[in-house]
């Protein structure tokens, strides 16, 4: 067959195929050239999905009769007056989105200009156009697209329904509404209900739009983000590593204003979010980066969707870098919804759902008026379980609290709530009963100590412990309601932050095993922990291998007591196989610190005393991220007096 030129219509239509895959793409293009024109109300209506109707009113600056005419033709544009390609500033700027629209659909463009004395028309039809017609309309722009892929019914074909084709619609316009909040959006149609996201202004106007569209439960969870490096200039709001959802729709990344979904962002944010949420579950997000258009190319692709930046290593590190001072700056904040479906199980049958739960985002709010005392560090904390073997606790095992005069207080006050009452030793009073009292109960002036000490650390944000339940929950006592904290994940998250700190220095100390531990494996998991022993060695655990099938493990770190050997090697084993080769060091010993400290810590059914409950609060409220485990699981939730007794029917 001969070598011929396409026709005018048949390569339109194949360009078409890159620019539009779906009614959403021509809603996104369309869109975006009514911000491009300055529009400060757009209106958009769609009819089953978009695919028989799409209509865009905006009151931009609207288009000349002249400029109408070329704007229906390809690689005609307003938005690249010097041909340079790497100085990008509009959403658009190929020429491409109305004449793909037009060669695909029956295309109607009404629009009107300041300086003309009426609107003009012009209709496309399959990448037909007829002549500009004078037409009536007060200001900017209407375009209606209608039967989109009439002319390419092969395509029609492949749209999924009505239902699906909206709601990607929807997300369009949630995205570019993210990105221009103060533009007022109106989505409507007979194929949905209505969307009104009205303007927003002020200094607060990016977060007001943020809860127009994820809602307040987001904006109550959420940490700001800001942070400047060479240029570039990162901002946004990351919600809280306790506040997620179980896929990443809810992730909103914009490069100077335009919505992007870039493997690189999506990659740096996976990696920030490593150590503190669990591997199914997705963080949310909305972070914007502003930066010069010649650092960044987004050309790569008709739908502009990707970009490609020039120092993709600095946008990463710049990223990962403030979304984890953000978790350091956050304390141990937790999500005020984590607990509420738990709150729901244990409300009285028809018990109004009026009651809120709380949690540590009410107490480090920078409204709060109970914060950590300052110069407290948590690297500096004594607080070390360690369980003799018959699980029996000696006074020289117990933690140092403070001073002397202090951990006789503590002890006390504790005498106060759980020194037995011997029954034979109680006076009886006049009328033969008897006085309930303690024997040999403290001095008075030993109690208003002891009583002191406990509205004292009542004053701590996570208030003085008070008991064990089923020797896995610790309830603590604060000024205005209880806090009830999961030992084994608080554990957990100080025994990570600890390695890690020793890591940075290089300073894990270790124990030697005086017999080996030998543990049982598959050949290639032995291999697999062989090739990275000196990377082991690195967080504390020195092993070598013993025969095709088993590694002997010689020496733990220190710091972890009562460890589960063979179930922390054989989950290593688990961890290396599922790593990319290319990962790098410090990656890899984050994730074997956090296997190690998962094994490593308090588990639960494990009594502690209460001077180790008040160290473990202690350390909490001084340890960065301790509001969540490395799993992503929050490590307390805080109940308000008011909640309680709303529980009690006592208001």
């Amino acid at each position: 067959m001969a070598v011929r030129q396409l026709s005018d219509t048949t390569i339109n239509r194949i360009a078409a195929g890159e620019v539009i895959e779906r009614p959403a793409s021509v809603v996104k293009e369309l869109v975006e050239n009514a911000v491009d024109a300055g529009a400060t109300r757009i209106e958009i209506v769609t009819a089953t999905g978009g695919k028989s109707l799409l209509r865009i009113t905006d009151n931009g600056a609207g288009m000349t009769k002249g400029d109408l005419q070329l704007a229906v033709r390809r690689h005609c544009t307003s938005k690249l007056p010097e041909d340079d390609l790497m100085d990008i500033r509009t959403m658009g700027f190929r020429g491409e989105a109305l004449p793909s629209i037009g060669a695909i659909s029956r295309l109607e463009i009404t629009t009107r200009h300041a300086s003309e004395p009426h609107a003009w028309k012009i209709e496309v039809e399959g990448g037909q156009d007829n002549d500009i017609e004078p037409a009536a309309l007060n200001s900017g722009t209407r375009v209606e697209v209608k039967d989109i892929f009439f002319s390419v019914p092969a395509r029609l074909k492949f749209l999924k329904s009505d239902r699906a084709e909206a709601t990607a619609i929807t997300e369009i316009i949630k995205r570019i509404a993210l990105a221009n909040p103060t533009v007022r959006f109106s989505l409507s149609g007979s194929d949905r209900r209505q969307l009104e996201l009205p303007a927003c202004t002020g200094d607060d106007a990016d977060l007001a739009r943020i809860g127009q569209i994820l809602g307040a439960e987001f904006t109550k969870n959420a940490m700001e983000i800001e942070a400047l490096r060479e240029g570039i200039h990162l901002y946004g709001y990351a919600g809280l590593p306790t506040f997620h959802r179980a896929n990443s729709q809810h992730q909103f990344f914009f490069v100077n204003g335009r919505p992007v979904r870039d493997k690189l962002l999506l990659g740096s944010l996976k990696a920030a979010y490593s150590d503190v949420l669990s591997r199914d579950r997705h963080p949310i997000v909305v972070l914007n980066i502003d930066l010069d258009p010649h650092q960044v190319d987004v050309n790569v692709h008709p739908a502009k969707a990707d970009v490609r930046f020039r120092d993709g290593q600095l946008v990463r590190g710049l990223m990962i870098g403030a979304l984890k001072n953000a978790f350091v700056q956050s304390g141990f904040r937790a999500s005020t919804a984590n607990t509420q479906s738990a709150i729901n199980a244990i409300r009285p049958m028809g018990q109004s759902a009026g009651f809120n739960v709380h949690s540590g985002a009410s107490m480090h709010t920078p409204q709060g008026n109970r914060e950590a005392p300052q110069n407290y560090s948590w690297q500096q904390s004594s607080y070390r379980p360690e369980e003799s073997t018959a699980g029996v606790w000696s006074a020289a095992d117990i933690p140092e609290v403070g001073s002397s005069e202090m951990q006789l207080g503590l002890m006390e006050a504790n005498a106060l709530y759980s020194a037995p009452m011997d029954q034979s030793q109680l006076p009886e009073n006049e009328q033969g009963t008897q006085a309930y009292q303690l024997v040999d109960a403290p001095s008075a002036d030993s109690r208003a100590h002891g009583h002191q000490l406990l509205e004292d650390r009542e004053n701590f944000p996570l208030g003085a412990a008070r008991a064990q339940i089923h020797e896995t929950y610790i309830v603590s006592q604060t000024k205005d309601g209880l806090v009830i904290v999961d030992q084994h994940a608080a554990h957990e998250r100080l025994v990570y932050e600890q390695l890690k700190e020793d890591l940075s220095k290089r300073d894990v100390s270790r124990q030697m095993l005086l017999i080996p531990e030998i543990v049982d494996l598959p050949e290639e998991d032995v291999a697999r922990l062989e090739e990275r022993a000196s990377e082991l060695e690195e967080v504390g655990l020195v092993l070598e291998r013993f025969g095709p099938g088993a590694i002997a493990v010689r020496e733990t770190p220190s710091m972890l007591k009562r460890l589960n050997i063979k179930a922390l090697v054989q989950d290593l084993a688990d961890d290396f196989a599922e790593f990319d080769s290319s990962t790098r060091i410090r990656v890899k010993l984050d994730l074997v610190a956090a296997t190690m400290a998962c094994h490593g810590s308090i588990r639960a059914g494990r009594r502690m005393r209460p001077e180790e409950m008040d160290n473990l609060l202690r350390d909490m409220e001084a340890t960065p991220k301790s509001g969540q485990c490395n799993h992503g699981r929050p490590t307390w939730i805080e109940l308000k007096l008011s909640d309680i007794e709303r529980l009690f029917g006592r208001h």
